[in-house]
């Protein structure tokens, strides 16, 4: 369950990359509403709405639309779940963000509502966000930032700490692996330096938890952020460091337990 989670954030990374293809810097009043087709229906997890969106100029056999999964409900208004159930209804689903507002309006056929949808970007939600050394915006990225409901306390929060090399860019997949500010003080208390964000991005991908590393330096070792993400990707849990001293293995660094995984040697 794990892997399909991590591989769902990836692939609404991967999404959302196409989102925000531009990086020039627009004017927060110059920035205009994105038109495009749009189609909503229940998402994989009770509660939740899946959404595309295209600009309508795919070419044929080309899979050319922008998805995310599992945007709760509860963040729409206008629609539920059995409006869709409901056949021909005619329907308006709004959700409001600090970045601007989507709204998609159609038909409900099958179970799905399509038609064409808008979003109208928040020129103040810009002008927050540079205030604190963010550009870059435009409309497709501003879009992205209200699906996640990416918010300019949240980027403050990480920024007051310290956090450094944040983007416009990489606030989003902070967002989606749910760095905060409590996260990275699990880090720092332990005597890490603050890490960036990209280090931090990595280190939520793999999972790395305080506990765990507090577990790992009880048994002797002070891993780095790099050797953190190792340990996590070739499974190097505490009860296996254990099993290999058990062994009478002498001098096991993580790299050696790392190169144990990799040539099966525990089996």
């Amino acid at each position: 369950m794990k892997t399909r989670s991590l591989m769902a954030k990836m692939t609404a990374i991967a999404g959302l990359i196409a989102f925000t293809g531009w990086t020039a810097t627009l004017p927060a009043e110059s920035i205009e509403p994105v038109r495009q087709n749009c189609t909503i229906r229940g998402g994989e997890k009770a509660g939740t709405l899946r959404l595309e969106t295209d600009g309508g100029d795919c070419q044929l056999g080309r899979h050319c639309a922008n998805s995310m999964s599992d945007i709760p409900m509860s963040r729409f208004t206008g629609i539920s779940a059995s409006q869709l159930a409901q056949p021909e209804a005619q329907l308006t689903a709004t959700l409001a963000a600090e970045a601007g507002t989507f709204t998609c309006t159609g038909t409900v056929v099958e179970g799905q509502l399509s038609g064409k949808s808008v979003f109208t970007p928040d020129g103040l939600f810009v002008e927050r966000m540079e205030k604190m050394g963010f550009s870059g915006y435009d409309a497709d990225k501003m879009m992205a930032y209200a699906l996640l409901d990416v918010g300019s306390a949240w980027a403050r929060s990480l920024k007051e700490i310290g956090v450094p090399g944040m983007t416009a860019d990489n606030l989003i997949a902070l967002h989606i692996f749910r760095v905060d500010p409590a996260y990275v003080r699990s880090l720092t208390s332990l005597g890490y330096a603050m890490p960036t964000a990209d280090q931090l991005i990595a280190l939520r991908v793999q999972g790395v938890n305080g506990d765990e590393v507090k577990q790992i330096r009880a048994l002797g070792y002070e891993p780095t952020f790099d050797q953190l993400i190792q340990i996590r990707i070739f499974k190097i849990t505490p009860d296996f460091i254990q099993r290999m001293q058990a062994r009478g293995l002498k001098e096991l660094t993580i790299d050696k337990l790392v190169q144990i995984r990799i040539f099966k040697l525990a089996d």
